[in-house]
């Protein structure tokens, strides 16, 4: 016997949202994007940014209406469009929708919880940034993968994410990079009132940016990490992931910010620098102030990459920052012979704290 919301006139009955080629079903969150149905559910597609920003989450619209609250999302060209793609995380459903997407299995095959977790201690990485440790319960397992994220979870249902910056062998304490950022309750409230001992409650592991362990006939050329600003946090996990467990391929880690003070773990990464043969680090300041341009690189990370790469065909790229930033990789490293399918990246910029997806 059919479901009674089945039996309902389509007017009465939520609006569904089918995926295939799984062809699975769910009903929509009224008002919310499309991807918040499929998190919600636990369902794992390809996305990063959330902001529309980075194209991760694209899909084929099969059948069905959408509307874009915001305005054609910039990750989106105009033959996309006319090609019948949407994207995901901005897309908000008018009718029933059939999408054609890429569910991600094994690449991120852990399981999504939420638990409560308590502050073990805060350190002041700059003025701005704040190192946030987070200790779970003992009787709780939390398995994800080196540069993923997680959401805390904030009152009235909102949320905001942060990128884990510890590796998975070293899980006893989360380790978040939060930056302050004007106007924002919780970063705001990082700074001025959270202490050791607060509790807090998270959700995750979440994303599909992950370090990928090498396979039979995959790249044996350099590894080369990208971080803008605090996307150094995934890229500090995946990079402990590489000098800890023992990979001996080249490692070239490319930081990019605006100011020397903006590399807010500069020590911590020259320390590994003495203690790994196989690291080269090379920080990138786009607007040096006084003496700074004598020491560092100037302008842009991603072209101080094409400077000492010519040829990124037996390369592996990962990166993490801004949409810029990750616009500019995506548009130029191909240029260099590096294939689309080992470039990977976290696209993210600064957003409202967010509803809890199916809120």
């Amino acid at each position: 016997m059919g479901s009674i919301l089945g039996r309902l006139p389509a007017h009465l009955r939520p609006m569904q949202l089918t995926l295939r080629p799984q062809n699975r079903v769910f009903d929509l969150v009224p008002g919310r994007p499309v991807l918040d149905t499929a998190l919600a559910a636990h369902v794992n597609l390809p996305h990063s940014c959330k902001g529309g920003n980075c194209g991760s989450c694209r899909a084929r619209l099969v059948s069905g209406e959408i509307h874009y609250p915001r305005g054609v999302p910039l990750g989106l060209s105009e033959q996309e469009c006319a090609a019948g793609y949407i994207l995901l995380c901005q897309a908000v459903a008018r009718t029933d929708l059939v999408v054609e997407a890429r569910e991600v299995r094994r690449v991120t095959d852990v399981e999504i919880k939420s638990l409560p977790c308590r502050v073990e201690r805060l350190e002041r990485y700059a003025p701005d940034v704040m190192g946030v440790f987070l200790r779970l319960p003992i009787i709780e397992d939390f398995h994800f993968r080196a540069g993923q994220y997680l959401d805390v979870m904030l009152p009235g249902e909102r949320r905001r994410s942060f990128s884990i910056a510890s590796p998975p062998h070293d899980a006893g304490l989360i380790e978040l990079h939060v930056r302050r950022v004007s106007g924002g309750e919780f970063t705001v409230s990082v700074f001025e009132a959270l202490k050791p001992g607060a509790l807090l409650r998270i959700e995750g592991p979440l994303g599909q940016f992950v370090y990928r362990e090498p396979e039979p006939g995959s790249p044996t050329g350099a590894v080369i990490l990208v971080a803008g600003g605090t996307g150094f946090a995934p890229i500090k996990a995946i990079l402990r992931q590489l000098l800890e467990s023992g990979v001996k391929r080249p490692i070239h880690l490319y930081w990019g910010a605006r100011h020397e003070l903006d590399l807010y773990q500069r020590e911590w990464v020259e320390e590994r620098l003495a203690r790994f043969e196989q690291l080269r680090f090379v920080p990138v300041l786009s607007e040096p102030a006084g003496e700074e341009s004598a020491h560092y690189r100037t302008g842009f990370v991603h072209d101080a990459v094409l400077a000492d790469f010519a040829d990124l065909s037996d390369a592996e790229v990962y990166a993490a920052g801004p949409p810029a930033l990750i616009g500019a990789l995506r548009s130029t490293l191909p240029t260099h012979d590096l294939g689309a399918d080992r470039l990977y990246f976290d696209s993210f910029a600064y957003a409202p704290d967010a509803k809890k997806p199916g809120a």
